[in-house]
């Protein structure tokens, strides 16, 4: 990149409700968008024959649809269906990229579905406990805050004198105390 800015350089594009930084290469932008990473966004540059060296600021309205039409539809673009992100979908049993707000609700619509039929995976999410089986003794203590409470002494005079003639205090715990009434101690 040439260090002079083009005419039609912009410094924010729009794409599928998310803000893409102009300033940085296109593959690297459209990770911004939920649900593409750095391996989907290079797959997706390639595709739509796009210079991964460009910056997103340098791209024109015919290069963003090019994109986002190989974003919707990747298999129509033979992108194999173990690059995608959504497998065999609970529904339709069909492969697909799931992008945006729509993973968004996919996601929140499994938690649901889990739930809903006493799954081990959805009572765990409802209790906000670990989910995928990490010990859960020493970690993971957020939100639950138990004081420690200091043990209470009970102050109790014998009638014995020290060398110097003033009474001396002991201190113990009540049920101490109550072996030492009791006579046992």
């Amino acid at each position: 990149m040439s260090l002079i800015i083009p005419e039609k350089f912009q410094h924010i594009h729009r794409v599928m409700n998310t803000n893409i930084d102009g300033n940085r290469k296109v593959p690297f932008a459209l990770t911004a968008i939920k649900g593409v990473g750095r391996r989907f966004a290079f797959v997706v540059c390639r595709k739509a024959d796009i210079d991964i060296n460009r910056r997103a600021g340098e791209l024109s309205e015919e290069d963003l649809e090019k994109l986002q039409q190989v974003m919707q539809n990747p298999s129509q673009y033979k992108i194999p269906n173990w690059f995608l992100n959504r497998q065999k979908d609970i529904k339709d049993g069909k492969y697909s990229q799931v992008l945006s707000t729509s993973l968004d609700n996919k996601l929140r619509e499994d938690l649901e579905r889990l739930k809903k039929i006493r799954l081990h995976r959805g009572l765990r999410h409802y209790w906000g406990l670990r989910v995928r089986g990490q010990h859960t003794k020493t970690t993971g203590r957020k939100g639950r805050t138990v004081g420690v409470s200091k043990k209470k002494g009970v102050y109790f005079f014998f009638g014995s004198l020290k060398g110097n003639g003033s009474l001396s205090s002991n201190t113990c715990s009540s049920s101490r105390l109550f072996e030492i009434i009791a006579g046992l101690g």
